[in-house]
């Protein structure tokens, strides 16, 4: 059996404009930079020793009718000025050789800001779960080292959130957000 184990990730995200709810779609995964690829969603691991690389190199690797695993979170409306948004974020342990949380989260009337900082408050208190710890992300945070600590453990956190105001004419419009793996 082949193992589906990714070595590589990178985030992206993307916005999308149009009078088609799946085109405007279609266009936020062109402006993200996947939309030659066959997108299948997946949950929350992010595998040990899994490296973070940049879009441009993950971008580059990616072949058109590949089938790539993504962590998703998106959004969509057709109401004219209607704040929405879409984040993906990670926490991991400073151990690269242990795996660590991806979550998702899309919503109305949140900023890019609010979006980024629950996600990985919320990726930190699913990681923390596994651990065994109770995660306080505002007692844990440690703004100076950009870490979170709780007793002994430590671990890292980073997101990446799109969000846009719905169309002024009443297009559909559309924002992703992505954690893309990359088994190779």
């Amino acid at each position: 059996m082949h193992n589906l184990t990714p070595h590589r990730m990178f985030f992206t995200k993307g916005l999308g404009f149009h009078r088609n709810k799946l085109q405007s779609f279609e266009l936020a995964l062109r402006s993200a930079g996947v939309e030659k690829c066959n997108l299948v969603t997946v949950s929350s691991i992010f595998p040990p020793e899994c490296r973070i690389i940049s879009k441009a190199a993950g971008i580059n690797s990616l072949q058109p009718g590949q089938i790539t695993y993504v962590v998703m979170a998106r959004e969509s409306t057709n109401e004219p000025n209607r704040l929405i948004c879409a984040a993906i974020g990670l926490a991991r342990p400073m151990a690269k050789d242990q795996y660590g949380y991806i979550s998702e989260h899309h919503a109305f009337g949140q900023t890019m800001r609010k979006a980024s900082d629950f996600t990985e408050d919320l990726a930190a208190t699913m990681l923390g779960s596994t651990l065994g710890i109770e995660v306080d992300p505002d007692a844990a945070w440690d703004e100076r080292k950009q870490v979170y600590k709780v007793g002994a453990k430590q671990f890292v956190s980073r997101s990446i959130a799109q969000s846009a105001e719905g169309h002024k004419d009443g297009l559909w419009t559309t924002v992703v957000a992505m954690a893309v793996m990359l088994l190779d």
